[in-house]
């Protein structure tokens, strides 16, 4: 329970003050947004790779079960779709709402505080990887642009060179000099408190409306998705920390930015809006018992 508790309570303490600025504020959030995609996130995975001791066999793994686990919830979302005769905009947007994960604003500060730096290293091997599928693959559904659309938006990414540039200096064994490694991690460790306010903001703007529509994909992502991570792991023979941050990052809420993706390349908004608030208020109670339950 101490550790639910060290790892729940930071998160909605930071998050709760997002919300009060968003709320007593008029901020932009483009720009704390850009920040922090173009700036402190590159930082963090620039300086989590280069300084990882994990495993090359580890982390393809890793991978491998994100990209299985977004194969299966890829198959329940469209069949789902299919059975309850969704729009076509309604399905991009639930398929959408279901494969991408809220993995950096809220799965990084979490897994950091309930399992510890060794589990950071791991879950920032799943953020990039998730990041990189996403802006490939994402442009190509919703709005059936080709893979090179895709990749576009992935050399633009500033996170895929930060994660080049890691490999290439572990690879190389180039030390970092002092006052540069510093710099680094002074912005890497920003990371995460700005990622959270920006959350909290975020929710602040978004109206709260439950329907059939919002618990069912919400349902995907909380609930389906870490069982299906879960099973995978298994079939991939990871356990211990690996197994538990790979059922972890499967387990979290939707994606802030998942609102952009689908305004920018076609989808339903508003239920988007509304599953990205009720599955993120409704994550601080699964969150703890999906934890409990990879750990004991």
């Amino acid at each position: 329970m101490g550790v639910v508790i060290s790892a729940v309570l930071p998160i909605a303490l930071v998050a709760l003050c997002g919300v009060w600025v968003g709320r007593a504020f008029s901020l932009d959030i483009k720009t704390l947004t850009r920040l922090n995609i173009y700036v402190l996130l590159p930082a963090l995975v620039l300086t989590g790779v280069y300084g990882s001791s994990l495993e090359i066999g580890v982390a393809a793994r890793i991978v491998a079960g994100f990209l299985l686990n977004c194969g299966v919830l890829y198959g329940v979302a469209i069949a789902l779709s299919k059975k309850l005769q969704l729009p076509t905009d309604t399905q991009k947007s639930l398929v959408a709402t279901t494969l991408l994960a809220n993995t950096g604003n809220i799965g990084l500060p979490f897994i950091l505080f309930a399992l510890g730096e060794a589990a950071l290293e791991r879950a920032i091997i799943y953020l990039v990887a998730s990041a990189i599928f996403i802006t490939s693959v994402g442009p190509t559904f919703l709005k059936g642009q080709g893979i090179r659309a895709g990749l576009k938006i992935t050399f633009n990414l500033p996170v895929f060179w930060a994660t080049l540039a890691g490999i290439g200096l572990q690879i190389s064994m180039w030390k970092v000099p002092l006052a540069i490694d510093r710099g680094l991690e002074l912005m890497a460790e920003a990371a995460i408190p700005v990622a959270l306010l920006i959350l909290g903001i975020q929710l602040s703007r978004i109206p709260l409306k439950i329907g059939l529509y919002e618990l069912i994909a919400t349902a995907l992502r909380l609930v389906v998705s870490p069982l299906s991570a879960y099973g995978i792991g298994q079939l991939l023979r990871l356990e211990g920390i690996d197994l538990a941050v790979l059922v972890m990052q499967a387990s979290m809420p939707v994606a802030v930015n998942t609102l952009i993706w689908v305004t920018e390349f076609g989808g339903d908004t508003a239920r988007v809006a509304r599953t990205i608030v009720l599955s993120t208020l409704l994550s601080f109670a699964t969150l703890p018992v999906v934890l409990w339950l990879v750990v004991r």
